[in-house]
């Protein structure tokens, strides 16, 4: 276990250096100059100039590169040259709505899916299961950003069950910003939810033809106690790695979510940094991102030890 750990850690360490090289060259390279667009179109060349040195602009990209590598391994991913701030404080300050979506929309997902998908395996070919298939599909064809505004046209506009837009506000405790999310949560939980329910069957359909499976009922174990605790437990491990990968996906590719509902998250930050060209925003957001995916793998990695005891390292 030590020595999967181990490599597990080299492993995050050199995908992180990777995703910040190439993040940072890419940008680099875009057309535009953050100090022209800071200081607006009325400013003149020596003010310009001005500020790109004292931004550290004027260094060559491997100086810049360098200097950048030094303080990230010190937890400084710089200054964000729009709100003036670390980037780690501006960060901070928008993760909490998109992680928080990201957990409300999985729940969301594996409530709709992975009952569905169990009872669709079970009945293999009914009604149910050749329906199930259809609507996962159907969910996963349709943008989320289309199924978001049919849910703020009539469920929040129309009807006005929920808000349409926005995070409660600064002074807005928890029950009111998880209010806000609900649309939110259930327009990436619906979208989501079908690569989750066709795992999920998939596995299901695997396990229940087992020999193990026949023997269960040999014995006169109940159909529930055989589905859910023998063939579920046994099926865990794709489920599980498919929960993983969505919530990783949550988390990076709620852009189009949290535009559409106006929510002040990770999302809405990188896309803004990106037309404004703040560079440190942009790189730390890019950090922070892989640095997830690979502690959620390896999440999802160590649960395979406790779904199946088989699982060595």
């Amino acid at each position: 276990m030590r020595s999967y750990l181990l490599r597990r850690l080299i492993g995050m360490i050199v995908v992180i250096f990777l995703v910040l090289t190439i993040a940072f060259v890419l940008v680099r390279l875009a057309p535009g100059d953050p100090a022209s667009l800071m200081l607006g179109p009325d400013a003149s060349p020596e003010e310009v100039a001005a500020l790109r040195v004292r931004l550290g602009l004027d260094q060559p990209i491997i100086a810049q590169f360098g200097s950048f590598l030094a303080n990230a391994l010190r937890g400084d991913l710089g200054q964000s040259l729009f709100f003036n701030q670390p980037v780690t404080t501006v960060l901070a300050s928008r993760a909490e709505p998109t992680i928080v979506l990201a957990l409300f929309s999985l729940l969301v997902a594996l409530v709709i899916a992975t009952p569905i998908g169990i009872w669709a395996a079970y009945r293999r070919g009914s009604v149910l299961d050749q329906t199930s298939i259809t609507t996962a599909m159907l969910a996963a064809s349709v943008p989320s950003f289309l199924t978001g505004l049919v849910f703020q046209r009539y469920l929040a506009t129309d009807l006005g069950w929920f808000p349409a837009s926005g995070y409660g506000g600064a002074g807005a405790g928890f029950t009111e910003r998880m209010r806000h999310l609900i649309l939110p949560a259930i327009t990436l939980g619906i979208t989501n939810s079908a690569l989750i329910l066709r795992f999920t069957r998939a596995s299901m359909l695997d396990i229940l033809g087992e020999d193990y499976v026949r023997t269960a009922r040999a014995k006169g174990m109940t159909e529930r106690r055989v589905v859910l605790r023998h063939a579920l437990k046994n099926a865990g491990i794709p489920i599980i790695t498919v929960v993983g990968l969505t919530f990783a996906l949550l988390v990076s590719g709620a852009v189009v979510t949290e535009r559409v509902f106006n929510l002040p998250g990770m999302g809405n930050l990188v896309v803004n940094a990106v037309l404004r060209r703040d560079y440190p925003v942009i790189q730390g957001t890019l950090i922070v991102v892989a640095a997830l995916y690979v502690l959620v793998n390896l999440i999802t990695d160590l649960l395979y030890l406790a779904v199946d005891k088989r699982v060595k390292y």
